[in-house]
């Protein structure tokens, strides 16, 4: 198998491997939320919202804290088992929470997960950054980011299964395919060190790891990655509040059951999110080659397209005002979510940057964390629309910022 490494087609190999692990990623998380009111006739604490609110919470506070520290981790050992250890992980949780029998045996388990499904996005972006150069970066990750997408609407189909078979049964079985896939990678996935590394190797230099305190310093002391975590937490701010918030804004605005809302939004979302990484990674990839902030243009063009459809979100109350702003706001931000590594590796340095991105991954985390509780304040007042048509100002602020600041002098920032 190790012949497979050096042919030229494994890099997409590499992610097409990763795309299932990234829908796993996103569907073991998700699944909870759509079988609440199968687990609830056994588990009567989750008949209280707010002890249903507290253990989704509990995934998100120790996510975004475990952020970090996991790019710190997969920037100082081996990322492929890594990966393979955090997919076995969580997916062993995800069988766990099929035994489970009381609401805190569910609470640590989701903690668990919550550490276990941390360490795997910054590694392995920061892995297929290794593997593709300038021309197929973009659109690499974009593809990649598309199994995210996937496996968040994939994860409704837990409720399927639970109202069939029993919930137990459809934790058991998205368990065992996470566990069984975790032994294909180990066959198939190989760690790679590419740029200056690979240039000092063949050179005879020794491979060295930047201490943990200079690589923070080297990070938190530049204006540009203070930038950086600004121009991804704010549009983090709308991207969680779709996330959690668009089925129920789609049953407000369009006076529809939530039965018909949740499919209708969620879909719309995936579809619309999957065209915008594919365009966004083809335009960037190109453009850069053309223009050395092609990268940064493309992320400011559809961030740009979010901010129209945040106000018809917020205040649409038709099903073309509102399907299309939601269509409008998924291709803006895969725009935006498939050039956020490529636009690291113009600034930070291939050692660092599972580091730097676990840091914008705690920053998004975290707004999302926040804006998802400011947001059911805005519907217990009634200004549920204005709640959203507001963070269109936040969007606007760092798309100026964004281009007034980040100026990138390479493609590829080398060690």
């Amino acid at each position: 198998m190790k012949g497979l490494q050096s042919k030229k087609y494994y890099p997409w190999v590499l992610v097409a491997l990763l795309w299932v692990v990234a829908l796993l990623n996103y569907m073991d998380r998700q699944m909870l939320s759509t079988m609440k009111s199968a687990m609830e006739i056994d588990i009567l604490e989750l008949q209280k919202a707010e002890a249903f609110g507290f253990l989704m919470a509990i995934f998100l506070y120790i996510y975004g804290v475990m952020s970090p520290i996991a790019g710190v981790i997969a920037d100082r050992t081996n990322r492929k088992w890594l990966i393979i250890g955090s997919l076995f992980v969580w997916s062993a949780v995800t069988y766990a929470m099929g035994e489970a029998n009381t609401f805190n045996e569910l609470l640590i388990l989701r903690g668990i997960m919550g550490i276990s499904e941390a360490l795997y996005i910054p590694t392995a972006l920061a892995l297929i950054a290794d593997y593709h150069p300038k021309k197929t970066r973009s659109l690499a990750i974009g593809i990649h980011m598309t199994g995210l997408y996937m496996g968040q609407a994939l994860g409704g189909f837990g409720a399927t299964i639970a109202s069939s078979y029993g919930w137990h049964k459809a934790f058991h079985w998205f368990g065992i395919t996470g566990m069984v896939y975790s032994v294909i990678l180990m066959l198939f996935l190989f760690e790679s060190r590419s740029g200056a590394k690979e240039n000092n190797k063949a050179k005879g230099v020794p491979l060295t790891k930047i201490p943990l305190s200079k690589g923070l310093t080297q990070l938190f002391s530049t204006t540009v990655f203070w930038v950086i975590l600004f121009y991804f937490a704010a549009p983090s701010l709308p991207g969680w509040a779709i996330k959690n918030w668009i089925p129920t804004l789609f049953s407000d605005n369009l006076n529809i059951p939530m039965a018909q809302a949740g499919p209708m939004s969620t879909i719309t979302i995936a579809v619309s999110s999957f065209l915008g990484v594919l365009i966004g990674g083809v335009v960037s990839d190109k453009w850069v080659d053309k223009n050395i902030k092609g990268r940064i243009y493309t992320s400011a063009i559809g961030l740009g397209l979010t901010i129209p459809s945040l106000v018809l979100l917020g205040f649409g109350s038709t099903v073309f005002a509102v399907v299309g702003a939601a269509v409008l706001f998924g291709i803006g931000f895969g725009m935006f979510d498939t050039n956020n590594m490529p636009i690291l590796c113009q600034f930070v340095p291939s050692r660092l940057r599972a580091t730097a991105y676990g840091f914008m991954n705690m920053m998004g985390v975290f707004a999302g964390a926040a804006i998802t509780q400011v947001l059911g304040r805005f519907k217990d007042q009634g200004n549920f629309g204005f709640g959203f048509a507001i963070l269109a100002v936040f969007v606007l602020f760092a798309i100026v910022l964004q281009l007034k600041v980040l100026k990138p002098q390479v493609n590829d920032f080398k060690d």
